[in-house]
């Protein structure tokens, strides 16, 4: 198994145990994929890298775990509209990934943004407070998704 910063996986470990879970080879090699490549890893892009490293792991325990890692809020797990499930963690070593998505129409390219304006964080803000109140919902997350062109496709590449 690849040897990674301890300090950066004790989040996960923790989320397991208090869950009553044992942090067993399939899920370390899993989140250690996950954590070493970056972007939105398909179930089958993270079983041919686990392999890698964990050659006797089965498709269908890659599929269990990361549905079980998705119920407890370590993995998201996205559908861009290509019919295929798309995981990544939810937290990094700073704490929680909150990002948005801009996915492109045409090629699929998927791409994250966090750097937030403060216009837009204080439109989030207000939306979600406008939300909670007209509906009497508590907001704990929120996932968004824009849909249009690439630079790459607008240009015709």
């Amino acid at each position: 198994m690849a040897q990674h910063d301890f300090f950066g996986h004790m989040w996960w470990h923790g989320r397991l145990r208090g869950h009553g879970y044992r942090i067993t080879v399939p899920r370390q090699v899993i989140l250690d994929v996950l954590h070493s490549r970056e972007g939105h890893l398909s179930a089958e892009d993270i079983y041919i890298e686990v392999r890698k490293e964990y050659p006797q792991i089965g498709l269908t325990t890659v599929y269990r775990t990361l549905e079980l890692l998705v119920r407890m809020g370590i993995v998201f797990k996205f559908d861009f509209g290509d019919g295929r499930s798309r995981y990544e963690l939810s937290e990094g070593p700073e704490g929680f990934r909150h990002h948005h998505h801009l996915v492109c129409s045409v090629c699929g390219r998927v791409i994250d943004y966090s750097e937030y304006l403060d216009s837009e964080q204080q439109l989030l803000d207000k939306t979600e407070a406008g939300l909670s109140e007209k509906y009497g919902f508590k907001i704990t997350n929120h996932l968004i998704r824009f849909y249009g062109l690439c630079d790459r496709c607008q240009s015709g590449e």
